[in-house]
């Protein structure tokens, strides 16, 4: 292959921009470096038209591997995940490779090879394209032949870290191409090649970016979930902690121990000694120990291989039964004190390298002959590599679990010292509650003392406070009178002693003098307590192991005894629990006095009481017959009122009644005899027609006439008015009898007739009647219309009152909506059973204070001397008591009031 310059330049600058243009937009589209050199080495080989371009990327080790390929056709065998031995590529060419950037083109047919150094190798600038020709090396022609290759160009690609820009660029790779056939290299080819390689150098510069960046972003992510488990006081997690490391380092196992507590922490593949000794614990064995002691802070060890280690020949036993092959050791330290080891381990893989021809000793004198000769090495027992990035990941996460281990140790001591500190508070504070609870007790028995004279109440009180208190299993008071239990508190299942009576003979008269004498009596075990055999039997059957007594005394007297019971085992008396006893029944005794005076006063209270509440009652049925006399008396002199009046008018009117007939006949046959005179004497002397004349004689021929008549309808209606002030006073009727309810309410309007009609103050006051087909109703006639008079008077004065106030207000009434109006509906139910009457007016109604108070004994709203608060009381107990019927109001403010009145047709005898 050799370098020309051929005429069509156009179709070459073309060429050139097209394929650099194409890598230039693969590199900013996409930084996947695989895909990169995919289309590099695709796009390189249409440009060249060649028959293969390849990526070569040199290994750690030296060796190289063929990482991307483009074929055109078959022409030439694949390469592709090939590796080459290090040998294949002579130290002298990467040398030069890397110094001076040097390009090699082979002519295998003419046996000659073309050295271009991009740069000088003495001043390092940059050189125009200059290519010397030297022969090629034999070996290297036949390694060529062998692969069918005649002729290829091979360009460094170098890379440079762009994060350190004074930092000397590496060789990274080779940019290959092979031809099957004798193939030119114009320069301007290699040229454009050469900028190729420059952005395939920038596209690796970008993608190592990239990786770093991703690698650290994981990293830190790593880092932030670890330290929040760690420093998440006081709920370190450790165990969650190291399952997260051991993930993030790709491991199948790990463990964290810690040094000063022993603590181990494990989770997957675990490795276990072969060998039975008093510690089992791999981290404890005098190897790990003097290991670990010669660890300085902050160094990391880790191997792909641990059989390989010396240090581990010992320990090595124990992953012998497991896949475990790499492991990663990171002491803890804080502060220079070393604090424990976390460990990660990796399994071993088996993995396979396809060498193209075989790595052996003098190869390059055998290699044209085992070019493609293909060796597949099997490795097998090996991890994974542990990179640099792992190796910084476990360098932070050592910081975090010190610093996290340390933390916690720290909190541990404190919260160990609180609570030391607690117990001591606790402990103290327990006296004084005890002693709080003592006074509180004693400030309860005292406020129950004064707030209840109940002396049961007052002892039940005593016994159940001091149960608690002194945490025994039954409190009780014994009675020396009844000589039996009054009150007990129990805690738990025993056997209850309320009501139980002593046996005599087990409580000796000189129990009695003893205790008189304040003796308080202490048993802290029964079994062994100096006492009778009736006293201990009696004791024991109750469940007693141990008992305190103590007296109580009322002045010279002892009234009897508090006793504490304790039932599941003996128990040893304390002097403060003796004292609180003592207190009680001093209170208990100050309770039983103020029980028995109140006893005797309550004695005489509940007398005076009892006679009280006879004057009480006695009081009440004066004041309501007082009411009711009232009414009655009232009722009664209006009615003799105007049965007087009636009667007294009605002699009088009957007389002018009689005579009017008898005066009307006269007057007509006195006017017949003077129309006889004016037909026979038509000419009458002058002095009577004078006469005549003078006093209208026509006209009063023809007023005289209506005069009687006039006077004939005034006295009917004088007539009807006696008779309804007959009819409504009931004078001359039956109590009980069937009457026209209609007709009493008639007589109530007639009555009230004046109150109704308009004068200079109030309009008049329509009444609307909507009377239904109603037969007689049995009741007390008088009284109904005693209950229409109060009913319709509050409604006339409630209408008035409205009146009064809408003409303060300016309210003229010429809306007929505000024309004081008196309705009254009456109706009988579906069965003819009862009757029901409805009386509303549309005043200024009633709020709900006002009606709950309506039917209330000489309760009223009007002004005082406008009425007594009896009407509707009264009402009320005529239509509820004497009748057997209901009686209701409806009102709101500014809606009226309506009165619902409903009673039986027929009154039972009952209720007269």
């Amino acid at each position: 292959m050799t370098i020309t310059d051929k005429p069509n330049k156009l179709q070459q600058s073309l060429d050139q921009e097209s394929l650099l243009h194409k890598m230039t937009t693969q590199i900013r589209r996409s930084l996947d470096l695989q895909e990169i050199l995919t289309t590099t080495v695709s796009q390189v080989r249409l440009f060249l038209d060649a028959d293969r371009v390849k990526v070569y990327r040199f290994g750690a080790d030296g060796s190289g591997e063929v990482i991307a390929e483009s074929i055109d056709q078959q022409r030439l065998p694949s390469l592709l995940g090939q590796r080459f031995p290090t040998d294949d590529i002579p130290e002298a060419a990467r040398e030069m490779f890397l110094l001076v950037g040097q390009r090699s083109i082979v002519d295998v047919p003419n046996e000659k090879i073309g050295l271009s150094p991009l740069q000088s190798k003495e001043t390092g600038k940059r050189l125009q394209t200059n290519i010397h020709y030297r022969q090629v090396d034999q070996c290297h022609i036949q390694y060529l032949k062998a692969m069918g290759v005649q002729s290829s160009l091979v360009m460094p690609i170098l890379h440079s870290d762009l994060q350190e820009p004074s930092a000397k660029p590496k060789l990274w790779g080779l940019l290959v191409s092979h031809h099957s056939q004798p193939r030119e290299i114009l320069k301007g080819e290699l040229k454009v090649l050469q900028e190729v390689t420059d952005q395939v150098a920038i596209a690796i510069a970008q993608s190592n970016l990239l990786t770093q960046a991703i690698a650290k972003q994981e990293r830190e992510a790593t880092i932030n979930r670890v330290s929040t488990l760690l420093h998440k006081l006081p709920t370190i997690q450790l165990q969650k902690a190291l399952e997260e490391v051991i993930t993030a380092l790709g491991g199948v196992g790990g463990r964290l121990y810690i040094q000063q507590s022993q603590e181990l922490y494990t989770w997957g593949d675990q490795p276990i000694l072969p060998y039975e000794e008093d510690n089992s614990i791999l981290e404890q064995h005098l190897v790990w120990q003097n290991w670990m002691a010669e660890c300085k802070q902050g160094n990391i060890w880790a191997t792909d291989d641990l059989y390989k280690e010396p240090r581990l020949r010992v320990l090595a036993l124990a992953f012998r039964s497991t896949q475990i092959r790499g492991l990663i050791v990171i002491p803890l330290h804080y502060r220079e004190k070393f604090i424990g080891v976390l460990s990660i381990f990796r399994p071993e893989f088996e993995t396979e390298i396809l060498w193209a021809g075989r790595c052996e000793e003098n190869q390059r004198q055998i290699l044209p002959q085992l070019s493609f000769e293909l060796w597949r090495e099997k490795k097998k027992g090996l991890s994974a590599e542990w990179k640099p990035e792992e190796i910084l990941l476990a360098q932070a996460l050592s910081e975090h679990f010190s610093m996290a281990i340390e933390q916690y140790k720290m909190y541990k001591q404190v919260e160990s010292q609180n609570v030391n500190l607690e117990l001591r508070v606790q402990e103290q504070t327990a006296e004084l509650e005890k002693s709080l609870l003592t006074t509180k007790v004693l400030k309860q028995v005292t406020e129950q003392i004064r707030r209840t004279l109940d002396l049961q109440t007052t002892l039940q009180s005593i016994v159940r406070e001091v149960r608690p208190l002194l945490n025994s299993d039954r409190v009780l008071i014994f009675e020396l009178k009844s000589k039996s239990v009054i009150v007990e508190e129990i805690n738990g299942n025993w056997q209850s002693v309320l009501g139980l009576n002593a046996p005599a003979e087990c409580l000796p008269d000189e129990y009695t003098r003893l205790s008189f004498q304040g003796r308080v009596r202490t048993i802290n075990n029964v079994s062994t307590a100096s006492l009778n055999d009736c006293h201990r039997e009696f004791l024991q059957s109750l469940q007693v192991q141990a008992n305190l007594i103590v007296p109580i005394n009322i002045g010279l007297e002892l009234w009897g005894l508090i006793i504490a019971h304790q039932c599941d085992a003996p128990r040893n008396w304390q002097d403060a629990e003796i004292d609180l006893l003592e207190q009680l029944a001093d209170q208990a005794a100050i309770a039983l006095q103020q029980a028995q005076l109140y006893e005797q006063t309550s004695n005489a209270e509940t007398e005076a009481r009892n006679q009280a509440a006879q004057l009480e009652h006695t009081l009440h049925q004066l004041q309501e017959t007082q009411s009711k006399l009232i009414q009655t008396e009232k009722m009664s002199s209006l009615g003799q009122l105007v049965a007087g009046v009636a009667h007294e008018i009605n002699n009088p009117i009957n007389f002018i009644y009689g005579n009017l007939c008898h005066a009307s006949d006269y007057i007509e046959l006195l006017l017949e005899i003077l129309s006889l005179y004016q037909l026979h004497y038509p000419h009458p002397h002058s002095e009577i027609r004078t006469a005549i004349k003078v006093m209208d004689f026509e006209f009063l021929v023809e007023d005289l006439p209506k005069i009687i008549t006039s006077m004939q309808v005034g006295t009917d209606r004088i007539r009807s008015i006696v008779l309804s002030l007959r009819n409504f006073s009931r004078l001359d009727e039956a109590e009980n009898k069937r009457v026209d309810i209609h007709e009493g309410i008639d007589n109530t309007l007639l009555i009230l007739q004046h109150q109704l009609k308009a004068n200079a103050e109030f309009p008049d006051i329509k009444v609307i009647k909507e009377y239904g087909n109603i037969p007689g109703v049995q009741c007390y006639a008088g009284q109904m219309n005693q209950v229409f008079m109060n009913i319709l008077s509050n409604a006339i004065d409630a209408l008035r009152m409205g009146t009064e106030h809408k003409g303060d207000m300016g309210d003229k009434g010429d809306n007929p909506c505000q024309v004081p109006t008196i309705h009254i509906t009456t109706r009988i139910s579906a069965d003819n059973s009862r009757l029901l009457i409805r009386i509303s007016d549309n005043g200024s109604g009633m709020t709900e204070e006002v009606k709950k108070r309506i039917f209330d004994p000489f309760y009223t709203t009007k002004p005082v001397g406008k009425g007594t608060g009896l009407g509707l009381s009264i009402s009320y107990q005529i239509i509820v008591e004497k009748h057997g019927g209901t009686m209701e109001c409806i009102s709101e403010p500014g809606q009226g009031t309506e009165f619902w009145i409903e009673i039986p047709t027929k009154t039972s005898s009952q209720n007269s």
